[in-house]
């Protein structure tokens, strides 16, 4: 698969099958998200995968607990594919992936969330050339704001100063893959001079 059909053909997966995905998987993923563009070649960011049902499960929990419904800008994402903004009766904010990767980046410093975002959709694109399924999910800063949470981020190592930003929901999902999205109108230009 080339990247370009990667890109087309990757789509957000919020219904995962009961199936664990190969830890060499996940490792070629993870290394994907660390060769991502990132400012000023700092290679700040820090990548956790999480490669049990269980601690994911936790953490998707954790996730939608501290969900604000009140700052989405829309109220409707997938039929197909649906997420905890179209269904409350969700309870997992990840969706019962079995695996699922946290990327952290330094709290005070001004590109990480978009280093974090590069890193998360390396990873998502190179998931899909594998076969994996993914989505991405924001919501990291407060799933992990609590005393387990911290517990957590010091057990992994991950240093004082840094925040998760973002994370990737990694399995194969349940059910047919969603087909290509199509691309809303007006969104493309193309801009050949220098006139306002």
């Amino acid at each position: 698969m080339t990247a370009l059909e990667a890109i087309h053909r990757r789509r957000s997966i919020r219904k995962y099958r009961d199936r664990q995905i190969p830890e060499e998987a996940l490792r070629q993923i993870l290394k994907a998200g660390a060769c991502a563009p990132n400012a000023g070649g700092g290679q700040r960011t820090i990548l956790c995968g999480v490669r049990s049902r269980a601690l994911a499960g936790r953490l998707g929990r954790w996730s939608l607990a501290r969900f604000d419904r009140s700052r989405l800008a829309g109220g409707f994402v997938s039929r197909e594919q649906p997420s905890a903004i179209d269904d409350p009766s969700i309870r997992n904010g990840f969706y019962g992936a079995p695996s699922v990767c946290v990327v952290f980046a330094q709290e005070d410093f001004l590109y990480s969330i978009p280093d974090a975002f590069c890193c998360a959709e390396n990873m998502a694109l190179a998931a899909c050339a594998l076969g994996i399924s993914s989505c991405i999910v924001a919501r990291a800063e407060e799933t992990f704001d609590h005393p387990e949470g911290k517990a957590l981020m010091q057990a992994w190592g991950i240093p004082e100063g840094y925040i998760p930003r973002c994370f990737v929901l990694l399995g194969y999902a349940d059910g047919p893959y969603p087909g290509p999205k199509p691309v809303r109108d007006g969104r493309i230009r193309i801009v050949e001079s220098e006139e306002a």
